[in-house]
C-alpha cells in the first residue's frame, strides 16, 4: 500500500490510501478543486479514486463531498447514522453509489481488508478505519477526546497511524476560545492534546510500526514543532526510539505529505 495525508486540520481534512487493485479517499474535507489540485502534487487525480469513506459529518471531512459526488462516480461508504446526517445538510448522493459501512464492521475492497471503529466526539456516530494488505496495515484515528483500550485493541500492530494530536492544553486554556468551546474541545467528545496522544500511542507503538503523522493540529491552539517534540519527549520516556526507530511526521492543511509505501 502506498499513503499520503492530503490535508490535515480544522479546515479540512483528506488521505489517498493507494493498493495494487485501486486507491481510496478517506474523507474529503476540501472543495473538489482543492481535492484534485492536492492529488496532483503527489501524482494523482480524482480520476484515480475508486471509494470514499466518510467518518463523520463535520464540515471539515465532507467539504468536498456535494461536489464530487455529482462529478465523478465514486462509490461513497459511511455508516447509517453519518448518511442521514449528511442528507440533512442537502447532499445529494447517487443511490447506487451510496453504501453502508457500520462501525464495527469489516469489509475486503480494493484487496484490502478495512476495518470501521467508533471514536468519541460530537458528531452523530463518528468512525475510522484501519487499512490491511499483506501484513502491512494503516490505522486512521482523529477526531476523538479519548483513546479506548477498544480502539487501542483495534489499531494495535500498524505500520502506519494517522493520529490526532490536535492541541496544547496551556495553549488552549490561554488561547482566544471562549471558554465553552474550550470544554468541548478538552472533554471526552472532544480532541486529543499532544500529551494525550503521545500517551496513547506508547500502548500501540509495536515493532512493525514505521511512521506516526501527527493529525488534526489546531491553527490556534497548536505548532507542528511544539506538537512533534511533545509526542517525542512522551515516548522517548517510555524508551520509544522517535530518531532511529519510530518517525514522527508532520501534516499539514495544505501541502499532501509524500507518497508513502508502506
Amino acid at each position: 500500500m502506498k499513503m499520503s495525508v492530503l490535508a490535515s486540520g480544522s479546515t479540512g481534512n483528506s488521505t489517498f490510501i493507494e493498493s495494487t487493485e485501486g486507491s481510496v479517499l478517506v474523507d474529503v474535507g476540501l472543495s473538489c478543486k482543492k481535492t484534485d489540485e492536492t492529488l496532483h502534487q503527489i501524482g494523482k487525480s480524482l480520476q484515480d479514486v475508486d471509494a470514499i469513506f466518510i467518518t463523520h459529518e463535520h464540515v471539515d471531512h465532507i467539504k468536498g463531498l456535494k461536489v464530487i459526488a455529482k462529478k465523478y462516480d465514486i462509490p461513497i461508504y459511511a455508516n447509517e447514522k453519518t448518511w442521514q446526517a449528511i442528507e440533512r445538510k442537502d447532499i445529494i448522493v447517487n443511490p447506487e453509489k451510496k453504501f453502508l459501512f457500520n462501525p464495527m464492521e469489516e469489509k475486503d475492497i480494493l484487496g484490502m481488508n478495512i476495518q470501521s471503529f467508533n471514536v468519541s466526539h460530537d458528531a452523530i456516530d463518528p468512525q475510522f478505519y484501519t487499512f490491511s494488505k499483506e501484513n502491512k496495515k494503516i490505522s486512521l484515528i482523529t477526531d476523538t477526546g479519548y483513546v479506548s483500550d477498544t480502539m487501542k485493541g483495534i489499531i494495535k500492530e500498524s505500520d502506519i497511524f494517522v493520529f490526532e494530536s490536535n492541541h496544547d492544553v496551556d495553549m488552549l486554556r490561554m488561547g482566544r476560545y471562549p471558554w465553552n468551546t474550550k470544554q468541548r474541545i478538552l472533554s471526552d467528545v472532544g480532541h486529543v492534546s499532544n500529551e494525550d496522544a503521545a500517551h496513547a500511542m506508547k500502548d500501540v507503538i509495536t515493532d512493525s510500526t514505521k511512521r506516526i503523522y501527527l493529525g488534526h493540529l489546531s491553527l490556534d491552539n497548536n505548532i507542528k514543532e511544539l506538537a512533534r517534540m511533545s509526542v517525542e519527549q512522551i515516548l522517548n520516556q517510555y524508551d520509544i526510539d522517535t530518531h532511529n526507530g519510530v518517525m514522527i511526521c508532520d501534516t499539514d492543511k495544505a501541502v499532501p505529505t509524500e507518497l508513502y509505501q508502506v
